[in-house]
């Protein structure tokens, strides 16, 4: 006979597997020891980052995994799991995780969900070396910026440079005139 799963927990599974797959990213953590204070401080730094950060039973979490054929997840789904979603800059969720595990060595990255590809500790932490969203913007911009300020400069010179020798021919024919 089968058991029929309970409403609850296919409701959390559904909820795991939506979040897996609308998330821009997903880092797993190890949290073992960390008290209520800790935890607080952790969401907040990750909401502030882009994040969020849930606890799930790691079966439900597996199951999930399984229906979106992230089987390569399911390692890292054992011991106090929590789930760190990133709805937008990867990098910075990243970071805001790196700086709270130096500070805090009751929290390890296991790995994570990335572009529906399964990645391990040390490229989340390669992810967390990243500049940031708005950071890379800025340097695009400024690359952009500097040709055109490079043109405009050159523009500038050359229009200088004629009216400087545009006044020494003048110059020069007023000499010859008043000399004649």
């Amino acid at each position: 006979m089968e058991r029929t799963p309970r409403p609850d927990k296919v409701a959390v599974v559904d909820e795991v597997r939506d979040r897996l797959g609308e998330a821009t990213a997903t880092i797993i953590t190890e949290y073992r020891g960390l008290d209520v204070k800790a935890m607080q401080t952790l969401r907040a730094d990750l909401r502030q980052a882009g994040g969020s950060y849930k606890i799930y039973k790691n079966t439900l979490a597996r199951l999930a995994a399984r229906e979106l054929e992230l089987a390569d997840l399911e390692p890292l789904l054992s011991g106090p799991t929590a789930l760190a979603f990133v709805e937008d800059d990867v990098a910075k969720v990243a970071k805001a995780l790196r700086e709270f595990a130096a500070s805090n060595e009751n929290l390890a990255i296991k790995g994570g969900v990335l572009g529906g590809v399964v990645i391990d500790a040390a490229q989340v932490a390669a992810l967390a070396d990243l500049p940031s969203r708005e950071e890379l913007l800025a340097k695009l911009a400024g690359g952009f910026k500097a040709p055109t300020q490079q043109f405009a400069g050159l523009l500038s010179a050359t229009t200088s440079k004629f009216a400087y020798g545009l006044q020494a021919l003048i110059t020069e024919r007023e000499s010859a005139d008043a000399a004649a």
